[in-house]
C-alpha cells in the first residue's frame, strides 16, 4: 500500500514537471512568435516607407567623386540631411536646415557638420554665387548635392529630405526631446505653430516648440551659426531617443509620421546595413565652420565662410571617408589637430 502511494506521488511529480515544461515551451514559442511578428511588422513598415520615398538622383547610384558605388556595411559614407521650408507633403522650396553626416564602419564613428543656410557659395549648375539654401529651390536635391560636393570636395552618397510636418510629428511621437535653452525667446509663425515662448533652461519640447527652437536666429547673438548648433542639438536628441528601446512601441506611428513627407535615395537594404552604428548614436562628433563674416548685398544678408575653416573641415571629412590618410593631411590642418586626425585611421 505504501509502495502504491509512493508510485502515485512520483507519477504526479512527473506529470507536474511535464506540464510545467510544456507551459514554459509554449510561453517561449509565443514570445518568439510575438518578437518575430514585431520584427516582421517593423521591417515591412520600413520597407514600405523607403520604397514610397525613393528618389533617384540624375547622376545615378554614385557620386562622380567615387570610383564605384559604396555600401554602408563596408564603406565610409556620407548622408546629407535637408530640412525643407514646406508643409503638408510638399518637399519643394528652400532648405531651412542642412546637415552633413559622415559614417565610418571601421571606426564605428559618426561626424556631423552644420552648413549655415546663408553661406555664400557657388551654386553648381547656375554659374552664380548665392545662399546655399537657394540651391534646392533652383534645382532640387541634385543641384544641392552638387553644390555641397563642390564646397567640401567630398562625395555626398545619400540624402534625406524632410519637411516641417514630418519634423514636428516625429518629435511628438517620441514624446518630445530634451534641449538646453541658453537664452529664452519668443518665436512667431502663424503658418506653422503660432506663437511659441521658451524660457531659459533644460527642458523637454514638443514638435512645434522644437521647430521654433531650431528656426529662431534673429534673437540669437550668433545668428545663423547659433541656429545651426541648435539644429544639431535637436537632431542628435531625436537620434538618441529614437534609438532607445522605449521608442520601439512607437515605430509604426513614427513611420506613419514620415509618410509622404520624406524623400531619400537610401534603400531598405542600405538601412539594414547601418545597424552597426546603433551603439555609436550617443557619440556623434559635432563639426562647425569658424570665423566667417556676415555681409549685406542688395539688401540681402549672406554669410561668407572662412576659406581656411572650410579647407580644414574638408580635410577632416576626407580622412573620415577614407579618401586620404590622416598623417597626409595633419600638417595642413594645424598642429593642434594632428593627434585628432591621426586617430581617425586607427
Amino acid at each position: 500500500m505504501t509502495q502504491l502511494r509512493t508510485n502515485k506521488k512520483r507519477t504526479k511529480k512527473r506529470s507536474s514537471l511535464k506540464r510545467g515544461l510544456k507551459i514554459t515551451l509554449i510561453t517561449l514559442v509565443g514570445l518568439f512568435i510575438i518578437a518575430g511578428g514585431t520584427l516582421a511588422y517593423m521591417g515591412l513598415k520600413l520597407a514600405n516607407i523607403t520604397s514610397s520615398a525613393q528618389q533617384e538622383l540624375e547622376r545615378g547610384d554614385r557620386s562622380e567623386l567615387r570610383n564605384e558605388a559604396v555600401s554602408p556595411i563596408n564603406d565610409p559614407i556620407s548622408i546629407l540631411f535637408l530640412g525643407i521650408d514646406s508643409r503638408e507633403e510638399d518637399l519643394t522650396g528652400r532648405t531651412d536646415a542642412m546637415l552633413l553626416a559622415t559614417f565610418n564602419p571601421k571606426e564605428g564613428s559618426i561626424k556631423m557638420l552644420n552648413i549655415p543656410r546663408d553661406s555664400y557659395v557657388e551654386i553648381v549648375g547656375r554659374g552664380t554665387y548665392d545662399k546655399i539654401n537657394h540651391a534646392h529651390a533652383f534645382g532640387g536635391v541634385d543641384m544641392t548635392i552638387d553644390t555641397v560636393e563642390n564646397l567640401l570636395n567630398i562625395p555626398v552618397d545619400y540624402f534625406v529630405t524632410l519637411n516641417f510636418t514630418a519634423f514636428m510629428e516625429i518629435i511628438d511621437e517620441l514624446g518630445g526631446v530634451e534641449v538646453d535653452v541658453t537664452q529664452g525667446f519668443t518665436e512667431k509663425d502663424n503658418a506653422t505653430y503660432g506663437t511659441i515662448i521658451l524660457e531659459e533652461g533644460r527642458q523637454t519640447v514638443n514638435g512645434a516648440e522644437a521647430l521654433a527652437y531650431v528656426r529662431m536666429r534673429k534673437q540669437d547673438p550668433l545668428g545663423d551659426l547659433g541656429r545651426g548648433e541648435r539644429q544639431k542639438e535637436v537632431i542628435e536628441a531625436v537620434i538618441n531617443k529614437a534609438a532607445s528601446l522605449s521608442s520601439i512601441t512607437k515605430f509604426g506611428s513614427l513611420m506613419d509620421a514620415l509618410g509622404n513627407n520624406l524623400n531619400t535615395n537610401i534603400t531598405f537594404n542600405n538601412i539594414l546595413g547601418m545597424y552597426t552604428y546603433i551603439d555609436d548614436l550617443n557619440n556623434v562628433e559635432s563639426l562647425s565652420f569658424e570665423n566667417g563674416d556676415n555681409f549685406i548685398e542688395n539688401s540681402i544678408s549672406y554669410h561668407q565662410l572662412n576659406e581656411e575653416s572650410v579647407r580644414e573641415i574638408s580635410e577632416i571629412l576626407q580622412v573620415h571617408l577614407g579618401m586620404k590618410d590622416a598623417m597626409e593631411v595633419a600638417p595642413q590642418i594645424g598642429t593642434e589637430n594632428i593627434e585628432e586626425a591621426a586617430s581617425y585611421n586607427n
